[in-house]
């Protein structure tokens, strides 16, 4: 049955227990034409009804966060990658903050997907995406959430990708307080599972030396035995600075131009 007008297909999408939807699944079951559809969503986003997040596709903002512009992201990213056609995981910093006791909470929603995303906005929410070619393969937990499930990555990857992505996580000296949260969720075996498959030498080097740091010696070990089979060169810990004159650490080979700071 059609609706008289838009804002009654959006209460009655609301009813059933869904938050998003596509402009084209709007004019398909609204019975209203693509124009219409068109001018009433700008008059719904205006109002604070829905916000869009990208040109087809919507979110609907339910009263209690009319005022932050629309709900969390964790909302609707699973419904959102779906309508990207992208497989996506919810990582680094955000995966940690859902995964242990962080007192740190990221100031954008942080996605890993497999090619470069240009960040979008939800309200006041900002969704930022990492590309990389290892999403297929890497380890995911689903988590529940007020509207779905979500795909985040488990304690192990987000650790490996903290590393990774350093600066995206505040740089490594957070990374190294953050993996310290992580650490009692952290299962040896997993993360050596990861480690081997991202082949990424020079970062388990640094990922060990912050292990060693953390007195995380199981760990640090497995990460070690793998590392040394492989022959590792010198690298900076602090990758894009400068590395001369640099203290050389002889176990993992990391340049240490600068002591690492991490928050009790």
């Amino acid at each position: 049955m059609a609706a008289r007008t838009l804002g009654d297909w959006v209460d009655a999408l609301q009813a059933r227990g869904r938050y998003t939807f596509r402009r084209a699944e709007a004019v398909d079951e609204s019975g209203l034409s693509a124009e219409t559809v068109k001018k009433a969503l700008q008059r719904l986003a205006g109002r604070g009804r829905v916000t869009k997040v990208k040109d087809y596709f919507y979110v609907v903002v339910p009263l209690e966060y009319r005022a932050a512009g629309g709900p969390p992201p964790s909302w609707f990213i699973h419904d959102l990658m779906g309508a990207m056609h992208l497989p996506y995981y919810v990582g680094l910093l955000s995966a940690a903050s859902l995964q242990g006791p962080s007192h740190q909470q990221p100031q954008e929603f942080q996605v890993v997907t497999d090619r470069s995303v240009r960040p979008l906005t939800a309200g006041r929410a900002r969704i930022r995406f990492f590309a990389s070619k290892y999403v297929a393969g890497t380890a995911v937990q689903s988590m529940k959430t007020p509207t779905g499930s979500m795909r985040v990555s488990t304690p192990e990857a987000t650790v490996v990708d903290l590393v990774r992505f350093a600066k995206a996580a505040s740089h490594l000296d957070n990374v190294a307080t953050v993996i310290s949260e992580l650490l009692p969720r952290v299962d040896p075996q997993r993360l050596l599972r990861t480690v081997r498959q991202r082949k990424d030498v020079p970062n388990a080097q640094r990922l060990g030396y912050l292990l060693d740091r953390l007195r995380a010696k199981t760990l640090a070990g497995l990460v070690h035995d793998w590392v040394v089979r492989r022959g590792p060169r010198a690298v900076p810990l602090r990758p894009g600075r400068c590395s001369q004159n640099a203290r050389e650490d002889q176990r993992w080979h990391v340049l240490l131009s600068e002591p690492l700071e991490i928050e009790a």
